[in-house]
């Protein structure tokens, strides 16, 4: 799938990663992927093929050993730790696993949390937008605690969407959350994307999961083994099921 740098929201170019020292562990060899603007793309792969990584050096949480990240124009190689700090909090979003809420804050403080680490006052009308879409408007006063697991990860994803970020980068959203609870978070992510023209990169373990989104990547050997457009979820779990069997051993992160 071609895709033009203007139409890309993140590219990586010949991006390798290796860990360690005299026995180095590669994680990422070279990969070359563009994520097109307005669409959602699943990371899958075996234990171990890269996809964590992947997803951290898209989004500027680590660096690269060598190759080019870009989030739309701006190369993140050339920028210090403070720039890609203000990028990751205005620019990115994130949704993980855990949640990572702040126990000790309420729900409305949590969403809030970016805007005010990045000293930038929200946009009202937006940030009640969010609440509504994410179903939380009579929960904000209530802490963590307080809330189901699909109500947390529905803080965490309102919080991701709050700073209108080009990209919003899930990684294994759903993991800690039963059936019923991850449709619901998926089809919300899916409405981000939809109707609001973000772009979602999710990495997950879940076909299911994959199934929502309209491209899913496949790793292995931190290198891409498959690029399919939605091609369902039976198909992607026959597909994983046939790497798990030809692939050897791999010894890469995530």
């Amino acid at each position: 799938m071609y895709v033009t740098s203007a139409d890309s929201a993140v590219t990586l170019e010949g991006v390798s990663k290796t860990y360690g020292g005299e026995q180095p562990v590669v994680a990422l060899d070279g990969v070359d992927v563009h994520f097109r603007r307005g669409t959602s793309t699943a990371v899958m792969g075996p234990s171990g093929s890269g996809k964590s990584t992947l997803l951290h050096c898209a989004a500027g949480l680590d660096r690269p050993t060598s190759g080019q990240v870009r989030i739309g124009g701006t190369d993140l190689s050339s920028l210090s730790e403070k720039e890609l700090t203000q990028l990751r909090r205005g620019r990115v979003g994130f949704v993980f696993q855990a949640f990572n809420l702040v126990a000790a804050l309420t729900v409305e403080q949590n969403i809030m949390l970016p805007s005010r680490l990045s000293r930038r006052a929200p946009d009202a009308r937006w940030v009640g937008e969010v609440v509504e879409r994410v179903g939380l408007g009579s929960r904000l006063r209530h802490r963590p605690s307080e809330l189901s697991g699909g109500q947390q990860q529905r803080v965490a994803i309102a919080r991701a969407l709050v700073s209108r970020p080009e990209v919003i980068f899930c990684d294994e959203p759903t993991g800690a959350l039963d059936t019923q609870t991850a449709a619901e978070v998926l089809a919300l992510l899916r409405s981000v994307v939809d109707e609001a023209g973000q772009t979602v990169i999710m990495v997950t373990h879940d076909p299911v999961a994959a199934s929502y989104a309209d491209r899913v990547m496949v790793l292995a050997d931190g290198r891409i083994v498959q690029d399919m457009p939605q091609p369902g979820a039976a198909r992607i779990a026959e597909q994983l099921a046939l790497l798990g069997r030809r692939q050897p051993a791999v010894h890469g992160e995530g």
